[in-house]
C-alpha cells in the first residue's frame, strides 16, 4: 500500500475515533442538562456490552452510577431506564398518557399474532375494547366466583400429590408441579379442559409457555442493529415462528371443539373461551373479535396466569424455608384463623394478614416480571429530564423494590414491614409495582393473588418443608435465572412432611 494511502487511512481513523470520544464525553458530561445522563457509547452496538443475561441486575448497577433516570443506546434503539418509586410515578401516573404503548420486537410480534391480543395491542379503540371485556366479562368477580370450583379442585389435586410424596418420603420438584397446577387452573377456566386430560397435552402447553418466556427474555441482535434487521443470525425468527405454529395448532383444535359443542348444546359450557365466542358473534359489539384476536387473548391469559403465579409461590416458599421464624409465625396464624380440620379457602385470605404480608414481601424482592417496558408516544418529562417520543422506557421493578430511600434494610426479607400497612400491589403505591401501573396495569391481579395466597397458604398449612432431594439442606439458594420473567436459577426441590394427620381433603 502506498505511503500516502496509509497516511490518509490513519488520519481518517484518528478523526473517527476522536469524534466518537468527543461525542461520548459531551453526552456523559451532562452538557445537555435536559436529557438524562448516558454512559460511554460504543459505535454501532451502543451500550449492548453493558447488559448481561440478567438485564435487571445490569440496569441496577448502572442506576447506582448514573442516577434514577439514565439513557442507553441498545444498538440503534434509544432507551431510558427508571429505577425509583418517584420516577416510576412519573411514568405510570404523571405522564401516563405518554406511555400507553408497549414496544414490540420481532419475537413478540410473531408470538402475539402481530399484537392482536390485549397485552401488546397499541393504545386505541381495540385496546380499550379489550380492556373492557377483560374487566367486565373475563376476569370480573362474578366470573371468578363462578369458576372457583376449578381453582379449588386443582389445589386439592396438588395437596393430594404432596400428601402421597410425604407418605413415601420422596422429594418434589416444586417448579414443575406448581407450573402444572397453574396451567391446569388457567386452561380449565378458559377452555374447560385440564392440560393433562390427554397424553402429552399438558407438556405441550407448559413447554410452549416456557419456550415463549425464555425466548422473550433473550437478546435478539436483529432488533437493535439496523443492518442486521433482515438477518436471522441467532435463529430467533425460526424459533418464534415454531412456537407460534405449535400454539396456534393447539388452540385452533380446542376452539373448533368448542364451536362444535356450541352447535349441539348451546349455553351448557361456560368458560372464558365461550364468553369470547359469544362476544365475537354479537353483532351489537362496537368491535368485531376475529379468530386471531381470540387466540391472541387466550395466549395473553395463559402466559400471564401460569408461569408468573407458579414462580411467585416458589420464591415465597424458598424465603420461608430459609427463615424458620417467619414460617413458624405464618403457620400459627393459619392454625388460629383456619384451624386444622379444613383446608384454607380463598375466603380466608382477608383474615390472614401475615400471609398477605409474606406475599407482598416476596413480590417486592422477586417481582415476577422484573422489568416492564413502555414506549413513549410523545415528548415528556420524567425525573426532571426530557424524554423524546419513540423512546423505549424500562421500568426496573427489581430496583424499585430495593430502593434504599423508600425501604428500610431493603435486602432483608421482612414481612413485618407490611403488617398494618395500607400499601397495596395494585399499582397505586409506586414503591411496590409487581403488576405494573397506569392504564396498562395487569387486569388479572385479583385472579393471580387468589391463586398465590390460597395455594401457598395450603402448602404451609398442610406440610413442613425439608430442602433438597433428600431433605438434608439447611438452606435454599436464592440465585436468579434468566428469562422474560424472574425464575429461580435452580429448581426448588423439597421433601414435604405432613403436619396434619389426616390432611383435611374432601373425599
Amino acid at each position: 500500500m502506498p505511503d500516502f494511502e496509509a497516511g490518509y487511512i490513519t488520519i481518517f481513523l484518528i478523526c473517527l475515533i476522536s469524534s466518537v470520544l468527543i461525542w461520548n464525553l459531551y453526552k456523559s458530561s451532562g452538557v445537555d442538562s435536559h436529557l438524562p445522563p448516558i454512559p460511554f457509547v460504543l459505535p454501532v452496538i451502543g451500550h449492548l456490552h453493558l447488559l448481561s443475561r440478567l438485564p435487571h441486575q445490569a440496569f441496577h448497577k448502572l442506576s447506582n452510577r448514573h442516577g434514577p433516570v439514565f439513557r442507553l443506546s441498545l444498538g440503534s434503539t434509544p432507551c431510558i431506564v427508571v429505577s425509583t418509586p418517584e420516577t416510576a410515578k412519573d411514568v405510570f401516573k404523571t405522564q401516563d398518557s405518554a406511555f400507553l404503548d408497549r414496544p414490540i420486537n420481532s419475537v413478540v410480534r410473531h408470538l402475539s399474532y402481530e399484537g392482536k391480543g390485549f397485552v401488546f395491542a397499541p393504545y386505541g379503540p381495540f385496546w380499550k375494547f379489550g380492556k373492557k371485556i377483560m374487566v367486565t366479562e373475563l376476569l370480573n368477580s362474578k366470573t371468578l366466583d363462578f369458576l372457583y370450583p376449578v381453582r379449588e379442585d386443582e389445589r386439592n389435586c396438588l395437596i393430594k400429590l404432596l400428601s402421597q410424596k410425604a407418605k413415601e418420603g420422596k422429594s418434589v420438584n416444586l417448579e414443575v408441579e406448581l407450573l402444572k397446577l397453574t396451567s391446569n387452573v388457567i386452561s380449565r377456566m378458559f377452555m374447560s379442559k385440564r392440560c393433562s386430560e390427554e397424553e402429552g397435552e399438558a407438556e405441550d402447553i407448559i413447554k410452549i409457555i416456557a419456550d415463549s418466556f425464555k425466548i422473550i427474555g433473550e437478546f435478539n441482535i436483529t432488533d437493535h442493529i439496523w443492518f442486521c434487521k433482515n438477518l436471522d443470525l441467532q435463529g430467533f425468527g425460526k424459533r418464534s415462528k415454531d412456537i407460534h405454529r405449535r400454539f396456534d395448532a393447539l388452540v385452533e383444535r380446542i376452539t373448533r371443539e368448542h364451536e362444535e359443542a356450541r352447535k349441539q348444546k348451546r349455553g351448557e359450557m361456560k368458560d372464558l373461551l365461550n364468553i369470547l365466542l359469544d362476544i365475537s358473534e354479537n353483532e351489537n359489539m362496537e368491535i368485531k373479535l376475529t379468530r386471531e384476536n381470540i387466540k391472541a387473548i387466550l395466549q395473553d391469559i395463559l402466559a400471564g396466569g401460569t408461569d408468573t403465579s407458579a414462580i411467585t409461590i416458589e420464591w415465597a416458599l424458598a424465603e420461608l424455608i430459609n427463615r424458620p421464624n417467619v414460617m413458624k409465625k405464618v403457620v400459627e396464624e393459619i392454625d388460629q384463623v383456619v384451624g386444622k380440620n379444613r383446608l384454607l379457602q380463598e375466603s380466608d385470605i382477608q383474615n390472614l394478614s401475615y400471609l398477605q404480608a409474606i406475599v407482598k414481601e416476596s413480590l417486592r424482592l422477586h417481582p415476577t416480571v422484573p422489568v416492564i417496558s413502555r414506549l413513549s408516544t410523545k415528548d415528556c418529562i420524567v425525573g426532571g429530564y426530557h424524554i423524546p417520543a419513540n423512546t423505549t422506557v424500562f421500568i426496573n421493578l427489581w430496583s424499585i423494590g430495593r430502593d434504599p430511600i423508600h425501604w428500610e434494610s431493603p435486602l432483608e426479607f421482612k414481612p413485618e414491614r407490611f403488617v398494618g400497612s395500607q400499601m397495596d400491589v395494585r399499582g397505586q403505591d409506586f414503591g411496590l409495582l409487581p403488576f405494573g401501573g397506569g392504564r396498562r396495569t395487569c387486569p388479572g391481579i385479583s385472579l393471580g393473588l387468589q391463586n398465590v395466597h390460597t395455594i401457598l397458604g395450603a402448602m404451609i398449612q398442610c406440610f413442613e418443608w425439608k430442602a433438597g432431594k433428600n431433605g438434608d439442606l439447611a438452606t435454599v439458594d436464592m440465585e436468579e435465572g434468566a428469562g422474560g420473567t424472574l425464575p429461580r436459577a435452580n429448581h426448588l426441590v423439597c421433601v414435604p412432611v405432613a403436619r396434619l394427620d389426616p390432611i383435611p381433603l374432601p373425599v
